[in-house]
């Protein structure tokens, strides 16, 4: 048989007991320093706490810092979130499309045409649109404050007056009259074109024939293996060269000198008088217009005297000299031509 074991009280029944022996030994007080007292006063006071709030030691770490966060940024952080999501709604309203307006629709009623036949009257408003269902004949003028839209065609029985119009399409017209005609881009003519007068600042091509009564140009280049053909004649026209009886002696007194022509073609006649001497150089031709290199004179006699003289020209950019290295016979015409070509 075992011996019968004494029950061992607890440590905290220990401390249970001591302190109810704390509290049923008043008489022990008295003999206690005011320091004493105190700190009997502080333990008590701890002792009732950890009695009254038995899970503070149970909090978590992460308990313990929320408690800690400072009101402060919890009233920011709302801020930004509210913040946050009125950026979302108007981002997310500017992605969507535009109302269209709604124009509501009003038809014209039979007193509504008496109304207007009798006074002036305003139907509707801008935000209405005015709906004829038959024809509509208007006696007097009409003006549009705005813009005129027309889904069909147009048909006009007098004149359209405007200051401008703008087509973008084709358009068919027949008998036009235009005071200024500008064409920004390219413009074809199929039929037969009549034009009065016809100035043109650029160039112009033609790949056909053209054909007319007259063409002056300043300057006439015919490139490649050009062909002219002219099936009539040709005639150079100017004002005449100037001419100097410079051999008066060589034709004899009374002889005489006439010139017939312009700087590129045309007639020099020579009358010899009595008792012609020597030979050399009877008339200078002067050129109205200089040429700009030296020329090509080209002299041909005319009659059988003409034939009979050994002539010859002497010629530079300003003028040509006829000449004679022999004598020429008295009281006789002398008739020449020349061609002159730069």
């Amino acid at each position: 048989m075992e011996p019968d074991k004494k029950d061992t009280p607890s440590p905290e029944a220990e401390k249970q007991d001591q302190t109810q022996g704390q509290q049923e030994a008043p008489a022990d007080a008295l003999s206690r320093t005011p320091e004493d007292l105190e700190e009997e006063k502080a333990k008590q006071a701890t002792a009732d706490n950890t009695q009254d709030n038995p899970d503070e030691k149970k909090l978590s770490p992460i308990k313990k810092l929320f408690r800690k966060i400072n009101l402060y940024i919890l009233i920011f952080s709302l801020i930004l979130v509210i913040v946050g999501a009125v950026t979302i709604v108007n981002f997310l309203n500017s992605q969507k499309p535009a109302p269209e307006p709604d124009i509501t629709n009003q038809s014209l009623t039979a007193d509504a045409l008496k109304q207007l036949s009798n006074s002036d009257a305003t139907v509707g408003n801008t935000s209405q649109t005015l709906t004829i269902q038959g024809n509509a004949i208007i006696a007097g003028q009409t003006l549009l404050r705005g813009a005129l839209n027309v889904a069909g065609n147009i048909q006009a029985g007098g004149s359209i007056t405007a200051p401008s119009i703008t087509i973008s399409g084709t358009s068919n017209l027949g008998t036009t009259q235009i005071d200024n005609l500008q064409v920004a881009q390219n413009t074809a003519v199929q039929g037969t074109t009549t034009l009065r007068d016809l100035n043109v600042a650029g160039t112009s091509s033609f790949s056909g024939a053209v054909t007319a009564s007259q063409i002056t140009v300043t300057k006439l280049i015919l490139n490649g293996n050009s062909i002219l053909q002219v099936p009539n004649h040709i005639a150079f026209t100017g004002p005449s060269p100037g001419r100097s009886f410079i051999g008066s002696g060589i034709l004899g007194s009374g002889g005489s000198v006439s010139l017939n022509g312009s700087d590129t073609t045309g007639t020099i006649n020579l009358n010899s008088g009595n008792n012609p001497i020597g030979s050399g150089c009877i008339v200078q031709v002067t050129f109205q217009k200089a040429f700009t290199n030296q020329p090509h004179v080209l002299i041909s006699p005319v009659n059988s005297a003409a034939g009979k003289l050994d002539y010859y020209v002497e010629r530079d950019s300003t003028k040509f000299t006829l000449c004679t290295s022999t004598s020429v016979e008295a009281n006789q015409v002398f008739a020449f031509d020349y061609f002159v070509t730069n």
